[in-house]
């Protein structure tokens, strides 16, 4: 067991500041285009273009880096990882949730933040470990209680001003998620940054390893810790479960399935550069949320809205109609398993599955043929996840081959039905939270829009390209929703 001070002050380091780029400035960058955003107005929705606006040079100043360590003595040992905990990017996942001042002076204090996370590792105190590597060489949660990573910082970014310059890209996760390792053992798992802005609002800034957890378990962090800030007793309002051999192979391997987004593809005949992307913000309304599922019976919110955003993208990129497009998605099998798996499973549950059609097929049909497609590949259960945990047994999981990049393809994640907005640590929810950085183009992000009003935001990359012909295919659907 492991006994120690709730806080592991490291040695104090020197301020560091990082001066983000003016707006102007990122508008000649290929990474960056202006950004996008949906909004609702009284009366209708109009996809409006914002343009960059200059801006004096903003800067974040990190003023402490320490180590935050579970309050209560936690289980030593080791936590072992499922094929699909090894077959996740290996990598960290940032998120950055934005919160307004509420005018008192112990908004975020610092100490109140770290206390509370001290008391929230107690309960997941494997977050508090390091990744490593068992006899075997398989990679594994060594539960040490080292601690997790807590920076705080000072900006002289105005709240409404970041928000309305938003989007996800390195900047943002650059300015307002601590800087972190190599992800390959033995690195620590969880990152934390709380930087003060000169309004008195702050951004909260997470990097969590993804081979520990999927987005499901970051949610569950999350909002457990806070809970525990806002009062709540130690204990997690719906405790974590670490037996990730829930999802372990079966004795006798039995494949049913060809998973082929675990096998490498041939060289793209259509290649991007994974960090040349456009990226930006999308709200739709409830009525157009509505409206678009009419139009795909059957069909999910997140299959209805990636169906749609996978038809414009096919529009958008001016691919000969003969050329083969996939849509990839992410697929939480907790309530799919046989039985399911507990509700408070910590760790990754989501498979990789998709749907292959031509372009032709997807431009030229009506949105519903895209979302019948997208429900066809989304629609698997336990038989389909054990086959392909048995499939990963049989490779080598921690190494799977990496496919290039293709601008024929898109990736969709669904952070729908999480609490993403309910993480209230005392001083209210966030007006914000989202992705701080997109990976690569074709790209997209489907969660639930702040407020309780029906909204979903997506977060969106692509080709810088092909961006500007998106946004016009997309304003288009849209207003055809709303007649």
């Amino acid at each position: 067991m492991h006994l120690s001070s709730s806080i592991k002050r490291s040695e104090q380091k020197p301020a560091e500041t990082i001066r983000s780029k003016p707006t102007a400035q990122l508008k000649t960058e290929a990474l960056v285009t202006e950004a996008v955003k949906h909004r609702r107005t009284a009366q209708n929705s109009t996809l409006l273009k914002r343009e960059p606006i200059d801006v004096p040079m903003a800067t974040v100043e990190r003023l402490t880096s320490e180590l935050v360590v579970p309050a209560e003595e936690t289980p030593a040992g080791a936590v072992w990882l499922s094929n699909l905990d090894l077959a996740a990017r290996r990598g960290y996942t940032p998120t950055v949730y934005f919160y307004r001042s509420n005018g008192k002076p112990d908004f975020f204090e610092a100490e109140a933040v770290k206390d509370s996370l001290a008391r929230a590792l107690v309960a997941f105190y494997p977050l508090a470990g390091r990744l490593g590597l068992d006899d075997t060489g398989r990679v594994q949660i060594d539960c040490t209680a080292e601690g997790s990573v807590f920076v705080t910082a000072r900006s002289d970014y105005v709240l409404d001003d970041l928000l309305n310059e938003f989007v996800p890209r390195n900047e943002m996760r650059d300015l307002f998620v601590p800087a972190t390792p190599a992800p390959n053992p033995p690195c620590a798992l969880l990152f934390v940054q709380v930087t003060h802005l000169r309004c008195g609002g702050v951004v909260l800034g997470l990097a969590l390893h993804h081979s520990v957890v999927d987005a499901r378990s970051a949610a569950h962090f999350a909002e457990t810790w806070a809970s525990i800030s806002r009062g709540s007793t130690g204990d997690a309002p719906l405790p974590p479960c670490f037996d990730h051999r829930l999802l372990a192979a079966r004795p006798t391997r039995t494949v049913l399935y060809d998973h082929p987004e675990y096998k490498p593809e041939p060289e793209p005949v259509h290649p991007v550069t994974a960090a040349n992307y456009a990226s930006t913000i999308i709200t739709l309304t409830k009525a157009q949320v509505t409206a678009l599922k009419a139009r795909c019976a059957g069909a999910s919110t997140f299959r209805a809205v990636v169906a749609l955003v996978w038809q414009c993208a096919c529009r958008a990129r001016s691919l000969p109609p003969e050329a083969e497009t996939r849509l990839y998605s992410m697929i939480d099998m907790r309530a799919r398993l046989a039985p399911p798996l507990p509700p408070g499973y910590f760790g990754n549950a989501v498979i990789r599955t998709s749907a292959l059609a031509t372009v032709g097929e997807v431009v030229a049909n009506p949105v519903g043929y895209a979302a019948r497609r997208a429900l066809a590949a989304t629609s698997q259960g336990d038989d389909y996840a054990r086959s392909l945990v048995d499939y990963l047994e049989g490779v080598d999981a921690m190494n799977l081959p990496r496919s290039g990049i293709s601008r024929a393809h898109f990736r969709a994640i669904s952070w729908m039905g999480m609490s993403l907005h309910d993480s209230d640590f005392g001083w209210g929810a966030p007006v914000f939270m989202g992705p701080a950085l997109m990976y690569y183009s074709g790209f997209v992000y489907v969660m639930q829009a702040p407020g309780k009003d029906g909204a979903v935001a997506l977060a969106l990359s692509l080709e810088p390209e092909s961006m500007p012909e998106f946004r016009k295919v997309f304003a288009d659907e849209m207003a055809r929703l709303e007649m």
